[in-house]
């Protein structure tokens, strides 16, 4: 008995929205009487910053600070419809949609300065820091929040905007099968070493590398959490988590997570990820989605480096030490000839792998 150690590979794509396409996502901004503006939305955050980056997006777009925009997310009641926050569409619509309100939120503003700078709309812009500046006269401004008071009190204007963004369904078409199929997509590749104890069937995930490439980024900081997040989630789903540990029946089934299992902080590899930025041509500011994809490719990876080690192919979920050591002795077994052509495997998963990768993991 030994432990082994492998190095898997796996490589991924990830579409952003719904597949096909016909899933908008409105935004509405206003501005108080404080100068503050709120974005309201329908879109949930689900904890993994939306409200955040949407609030970065909104700053930007209005040139503003982070602190004077408010974003509110709480009430599909009251808020503009979405359809979802789901397909790591979320950032892209909503980002997109957010940009669109804020424009015309702009316009308004743009003309209410216009009128105190007595200078034309189109000869305004923002500087970026809260201020409309007349271009090439950056000493001629007025703030972005008195603007928004003085709309209100002293002009009798509504500094409001609205946005909807929906990429256009698309069919397919029936002789061909061509499509449209999404906005855009993020790409990843992971590479995973893990030990695999063959007396135990114990595996040990020592380190999960990987490069995404997801467009622009609003936020490194969350980014690099999705990632670390996310292979966390795939190494749990590859080795530890399942509702029916005895599928297809229901022996066992955990029945809360005081006993669904799930790795702990000493379980946790060695994590660590690059980041390559190509900006979607459609995304706002070059976004792409990059949500659910970092749980994806760590899950092929550490098969795959499963197998690198042990030479057993399995493709069950998870990969329990019991799979491990049905498969090693399902392995053992064809290779001393020891099984009868006609006797059918043990339910493990498990398939022995060619005679050169058996080698190269004894």
């Amino acid at each position: 008995m030994a432990k082994l150690r492998g190095t898997g590979l796996s490589a991924v794509n990830y579409p952003t929205g719904m597949n096909l396409g016909g899933d908008p996502s409105q935004a509405l901004i206003h501005a108080t009487t404080s100068g503050t503006f709120v974005v309201s939305l329908s879109s949930a955050d689900l904890g993994q910053g939306l409200k955040t980056v949407i609030g970065q997006i909104a700053a930007e777009t209005l040139g503003v600070a982070m602190d004077q925009v408010v974003v509110d997310t709480g009430d599909t009641d009251t808020g503009p419809h979405c359809m979802g926050t789901f397909a790591s569409r979320a950032t892209h619509r909503v980002g997109n949609a957010v940009i669109m309100a804020a424009e015309e939120a702009l316009e308004t503003l743009f003309e209410v300065a216009a009128d105190e700078l007595e200078v034309a709309p189109r000869d305004l812009e923002t500087d970026g820091r809260g201020n409309i500046v007349v271009k090439g006269s950056p000493d001629r401004s007025l703030k972005v929040s008195d603007l928004a008071i003085s709309a209100q009190f002293n002009h009798g204007r509504t500094i409001a905007g609205r946005g909807i963004f929906m990429k256009p369904k698309s069919a397919v078409d029936p002789e061909t099968g061509a499509m449209d199929p999404d906005s855009t997509e993020a790409h990843a590749c992971t590479v995973a070493e893990v030990e695999v104890d063959t007396e135990t069937g114990e595996v040990r995930v020592l380190s999960i590398k990987s490069a995404y490439e997801v467009g622009r980024q609003v936020n490194p900081a969350l980014v690099k959490g999705q990632i670390v997040g996310g292979a966390w989630m795939g190494m749990s789903h590859t080795l530890y988590e399942t509702t029916a540990p005895y599928y297809p029946t229901t022996d066992h089934a955990p029945g809360g997570f005081s006993d669904y299992l799930m790795p702990g902080m000493g379980e946790l590899p060695e994590i660590d990820c690059t980041v390559l930025e190509f900006p979607s041509s459609n995304g706002p500011y070059g976004v792409k989605g990059v949500g659910e994809m970092t749980a994806n490719s760590p899950i092929p990876a550490i098969v795959n480096a499963i197998y690198h080690a042990i030479g057993v192919r399995i493709d069950e979920l998870p990969i329990t030490p019991e799979l491990i050591l049905r498969g090693l002795d399902a392995r053992a077994a064809d290779m001393a000839g020891a099984r009868p052509p006609d006797a059918a495997p043990a339910r493990t998963g498990a398939r022995a792998a060619p005679a050169r990768l058996a080698a190269q993991a004894n």
